[in-house]
């Protein structure tokens, strides 16, 4: 296998179930105009987000990790109309691709992108007492994953789910000798997850225009204390 059959069959699917989509495909252009980072979720991955916050129901949602908004855009159209979702971003310059994206997708009243470190960003979250995130989307650096995590669970409650992207590393996460800071920071995730009795969880490889890599999926299966969001 390689990355030519990969980019092959995402292609196909793309052309079967994804038809042409002009606000997405504008936000993928002007990201490539504005020079940033090419890491964005694939479009099979966005419609997979898209429809595990459908079948989830989801009313709310939280996304640690902005970019130029792709992802945002395919999770707030997957919201009722009295949905919101809350999208943390550090890097000024993204934020303003982002919500010029956001805008032009019609999604100015669901879409809200909150500028600055995610950690403190999420402490301020807690600090509001919003009603709990019925989904959370992790994908912003991977070194800090389990601390996003621990911040998702505690802006959770029964029944809400937590996806965090880009797992696998290319294999990297089951090589012993990969100590890099994203590698370690996802296995601390994983030992995390593991030992924490409110959640079950799974991970799940995959392949495709983003090349090796993959995504793991936490069900928040027991009450979240109210003091824990404090």
């Amino acid at each position: 296998m390689s990355q030519d059959i990969w980019n092959a069959v995402d292609s196909y699917f793309l052309s079967k179930l994804m038809p042409p989509d002009e606000a997405l495909e504008e936000a993928l252009r002007a990201s490539e105009e504005a020079g940033l980072p090419r890491i964005q979720v694939s479009p099979a991955q966005g419609k997979l987000l898209h429809l595990l916050a459908r079948v989830h129901g989801a009313r709310r949602i939280l996304e640690i990790g902005t970019l130029a908004g792709y992802s945002a855009i395919w999770l707030g159209r997957a919201l009722p109309k009295d949905g919101r979702l809350i999208s943390l971003e550090i890097d000024p310059r993204h934020a303003r691709v982002a919500l010029a994206n956001i805008n032009r997708a019609g999604l100015t009243d669901v879409v809200e992108i909150r500028l600055g470190r995610a950690l403190d960003l999420l402490a301020v979250l807690a600090d509001e007492r919003q009603e709990p995130f019925d989904m959370t989307f992790i994908d912003a650096d991977k070194g800090s994953n389990p601390d996003y995590f621990e911040w998702a669970l505690r802006l959770s409650h029964l029944g809400s789910v937590i996806v965090i992207d880009n797992v696998v590393r290319a294999g990297g996460v089951a090589d012993p000798a990969n100590d890099s800071p994203e590698v370690v920071g996802v296995r601390r995730l994983v030992d995390l997850m593991a030992a924490e009795p409110r959640v079950t969880a799974t991970a799940i490889q995959t392949v495709g225009l983003k090349g090796y890599d993959g995504f793991a999926v936490a069900l928040v299966v027991d009450e979240i204390e109210p003091e824990a969001a404090t």
